[in-house]
């Protein structure tokens, strides 16, 4: 299995296990798909596949329609996609991504939240190397889908790895091409549960236990903000393995 697979695998359950901030974090990827590609989901991609995703997240009706009207409302500040880059305790490298309608807001409190938890934030683009910005499909396979054959087709999709995994298929491609593979999957008859958006890390560091519990807490903090869509490190997980 790939890197794709084991960070993802590592991170899953720690990023999805709060349905509090699943909720908070879909409806505001909702209100920015809306905003920026309309209302219709048959005309807007992004949004098409961000409704599939709330359905299979149980996430409200409520809450969707209340996001997509958001979008709409003639008093909304539309949210920025900002991000912020810097390290942590121990030199561990920290990509923070946030969508807000307070830039001045977000980022003294991610600045605070670095500092006050021995980090130091960088400047935009001083850590962007550091990371591979891959997109993650997760479609449901049909009876006649083998996985060795997708792979193959997918190739010139930039897909890089396929992988099963509790029922879904799931593949990791280049960012850029996230839009090109969802046409392909969707005309081609495969229903597409969720996407998800990683910045892969290229060289893992290793942490003793000490020094994990406090990069931790400052990745911890950062995710309480309602503010912060995702936060990626280069820190290797205790269970990946080793290279």
């Amino acid at each position: 299995m790939g890197r794709a697979f084991e960070y993802r695998k590592a991170k899953k359950f720690k990023r999805w296990g709060n349905m509090a901030r699943v909720f908070t974090k879909l409806g505001k990827e909702i209100t920015i798909a809306v905003k920026a590609g309309g209302s219709d989901p048959d005309s807007n991609p992004r949004l098409r596949v961000l409704m599939q995703q709330a359905k299979k997240e149980n996430m409200p009706k409520e809450n969707v329609e209340r996001a997509v009207k958001k979008a709409t409302s003639k008093d909304f500040t539309d949210y920025k996609e900002m991000n912020y880059e810097g390290y942590g305790p121990f030199g561990i490298a920290l990509f923070v991504e946030t969508a807000t309608d307070n830039t001045t807001r977000t980022v003294a409190n991610v600045r605070s939240y670095f500092n006050k938890h021995g980090g130091s934030l960088g400047t935009s683009g001083s850590l962007e190397f550091l990371f591979d910005h891959k997109c993650v499909f997760h479609i449901v396979p049909k009876p006649s889908t083998s996985i060795e054959d997708l792979e193959l087709e997918l190739i010139d999709y930039g897909v890089e790895e396929v992988e099963e995994d509790e029922g879904e298929i799931i593949l990791y491609g280049e960012f850029a091409q996230n839009a090109l593979l969802q046409k392909y999957l969707e005309e081609n008859g495969y229903e597409i549960n969720s996407v998800e958006f990683l910045r892969l890390p290229n060289d893992l560091k290793d942490v003793t236990n000490e020094q994990r519990e406090a990069i931790e807490k400052l990745i911890d903090k950062l995710e309480e903000d309602e503010d912060v869509q995702n936060v990626f490190h280069n820190m290797r997980e205790n269970d990946a393995p080793q290279p």
